[in-house]
């Protein structure tokens, strides 16, 4: 537990839709905190990532399981005092309240670009299993953070390390992740 002015190591969830780089500035973010990572995709059961790639989208009896064992990382992460960074698209907020529900303390970095962006960006990947055709259907289901959820939005139009940048600065600031009071 941090005591006096030490920083905490904040849990962290990298938010948004398909294309806005969550795993790449997350990872970059897990890296420059000095905390754990885990990509979200990680955590969905096999049979949801194929219906996934064959253009279905999940609904929210199939996401529900995944969230929780996100939540459980969160939790892990939290009580053993170390900090996180988990990628998530937590598009609704009753998604993002589950997570909460594990990570009281989670810090929102909502990742958000226009349609015509993100169209650009899934089209160029390889290798990663949801198709731009799912894209309209998150976007439709994308609910923003509300003033009373801890977090912040960051448009993706700048490199990776510019956005880094801008969430160690939120995550530093007033509401920061400072723990604890003066000996």
């Amino acid at each position: 537990m941090a005591r006096g002015n030490e920083r905490r190591a904040p849990c962290v969830v990298v938010m948004g839709v398909a294309g806005t780089g969550k795993s790449t500035v997350g990872r970059l973010l897990a890296e420059r905190l000095g905390v754990p990572f885990a990509d979200g995709d990680d955590f969905h059961r096999p049979d949801s990532i194929a219906r996934m790639a064959a253009g279905i989208p999940l609904d929210d009896g199939r996401r529900r399981p995944w969230l929780e064992a996100v939540g459980r990382w969160l939790r892990e992460r939290d009580a053993a005092g170390t900090g996180g960074v988990v990628t998530c698209s937590a598009l609704k907020r009753r998604y993002r309240d589950v997570l909460r529900e594990a990570g009281p303390d989670a810090f929102f970095l909502h990742l958000t670009g226009s349609r015509e962006l993100l169209v650009e960006r899934i089209g160029g990947r390889t290798g990663h299993f949801m198709p731009g055709s799912l894209l309209g259907s998150q976007l439709a289901a994308l609910e923003p953070l509300q003033p009373d959820e801890r977090g912040a939005v960051l448009d993706v139009g700048p490199a990776p390390g510019v956005l880094v940048d801008a969430a160690l600065d939120l995550l530093s600031g007033p509401g920061g992740f400072t723990h604890g009071s003066p000996d």
